[in-house]
């Protein structure tokens, strides 16, 4: 499941490689790799596979969820198809109140002690994605996990959902999509140990 999804995150070029012309994330960092899930949104086979992983997951490794909530602003559609599928309530968490009528940060209804689980496209540091859910906890929701699309692996995003107490679930991550990028031509294996070097030391790496 994890090569399948790696593979249609290619097909759909949600995911670029770039070992030899580097993309520059916000963060500052250089990365051969720039993902953005949302483009299988807009492929209605690929959609529904998705979310049917992403449902699977949810009821394997959380079948306690009262739940799902979304974080803005990739993760809701993700997130609302997923309650749909299980029938669950939904919500959405902002990355900070709005500046204006209610000044919500949670949209949608969040009972106290609710079991939550929040759903996210793509996992890097874990830093906004953990700042949502400690927005539900705040607010007295129970956020008991979270499920991704696709995650880096890196060692600092573990570190960080293990100190926060939430268990992670991706469908793939970065070894299948390396993998599925050479299998399938996108990258000559020649390319391999640059991409492996990269997610060891992502902040320091330089082409």
């Amino acid at each position: 499941m994890a090569y399948q999804v790696a593979s249609f995150l290619l097909e759909t070029e949600a995911v670029k490689l770039r070992p030899e012309q580097p993309f520059k994330w916000s963060s500052g960092w250089n990365s051969p790799i720039y993902c953005d899930n949302r483009v299988t949104l807009s492929f209605p086979y690929i959609r529904s596979y998705i979310k049917q992983q992403l449902a699977e997951l949810v009821k394997e490794n959380f079948p306690e969820a009262e739940a799902i909530a979304g974080v803005a602003t990739a993760g809701i559609a993700q997130g609302v198809l997923v309650a749909d599928l299980l029938e669950m309530p939904f919500l959405y968490v902002r990355p900070q109140p709005k500046s204006h009528g209610m000044a919500n940060q949670i949209e949608g209804k969040l009972v106290a002690g609710q079991k939550v689980v929040m759903v996210e496209d793509l996992i890097s540091t874990g830093g906004s994605s953990l700042k949502a859910a400690e927005a539900v906890r705040s607010a007295g929701g129970n956020v008991i996990g979270m499920a991704a699309i696709f995650t880096y692996g890196f060692s600092l995003a573990e570190e960080n959902f293990k100190e926060a107490e939430i268990p992670l679930h991706c469908l793939s991550d970065y070894q299948a999509l390396t993998e599925a990028a050479m299998q399938n031509g996108y990258i000559p294996e020649s390319a391999m140990p640059t991409l492996a070097e990269w997610r060891k030391s992502p902040e320091t790496w330089k082409v």
